[in-house]
């Protein structure tokens, strides 16, 4: 067999296995579970409103760790409408109504001295932690901060965030402790062909699956509507029966 074609299937194949195949949920020793490929897709500024929503709904305790002070409304909704989606990445995590339940911000650095450096940050919805959406997001953004060129990705949190702090300690991060704060630095290797191709693909995958929930929110939305219309005409056709 030849050697290239040998070659290209052992890596569609480790890219298959690496985004689809959910470990043994048998399997013993407390390891972390994987739960599989989750479609993470990079949001836009016509998607402010549901980013506002998901940061919004979120308790005093988790605003708290993902800004690093009590975020009342007011503060949510200027730190929205301040993302720059031209300089920094933001992903997220939808449900099949479209609902955004997690979401990343990759940041990058505004001096030029900096260039290399971006800053991660992350929240989830209370109703779906647990399933390894934190450390999804945080592959997700090491895989596209290392194909722009980032050497350093830095993860500030407060010390009391253990959650984050362990997503980042499992991804080889040096963490150090400043009392109330920690930060956590992960240098990053040089990008390859395999983890350009890779996150080219999971970008592709991820609006594939958003394209599919929006046409079932939309035909929900149809189907909703010809429910009433129908719901409509059958007590127009009852009122208007003569009464024996």
């Amino acid at each position: 067999m030849n050697s290239n074609a040998t070659s290209s299937s052992g890596f569609w194949r480790r890219l298959w296995q690496r985004w689809f195949a959910s470990a043994d949920p048998g399997a013993a020793g407390g390891a972390r579970r994987d739960y599989g490929w989750v479609p993470i897709r990079a949001l836009a500024p016509r998607h402010k409103p549901r980013i506002l929503a998901h940061l919004q709904a979120l308790s005093d305790n988790d605003r708290y760790l993902r800004f690093g002070y009590p975020a009342t409304d007011e503060h949510i909704r200027r730190y929205v409408d301040g993302l720059n989606f031209q300089r920094d990445e933001i992903f997220g995590i939808f449900n099949r109504r479209l609902q955004l339940v997690a979401m990343a911000h990759v940041a990058f650095s505004v001096d030029p001295k900096w260039s290399t450096c971006a800053e991660f940050g992350v929240s989830v919805a209370a109703s779906q932690r647990g399933r390894g959406m934190g450390a999804k997001l945080f592959d997700r953004a090491v895989t596209y901060a290392r194909n722009q060129g980032v050497h350093m990705f830095f993860v500030h949190a407060l010390s009391e965030n253990a959650a984050m702090l362990k997503i980042a300690r499992n991804a080889g991060a040096r963490v150090e402790r400043d009392g109330s704060e920690s930060e956590a630095y992960l240098t990053l290797p040089e990008a390859t062909l395999d983890s350009q191709v890779s996150g080219l693909l999971q970008d592709r995958m991820a609006e594939l699956d958003y394209q599919l929930k929006l046409q079932a929110s939309q035909f929900r939305q149809w189907l909703g509507l010809m429910q009433e219309v129908r719901k409509g005409v059958r007590e127009a056709r009852h009122h208007n029966d003569p009464q024996p």
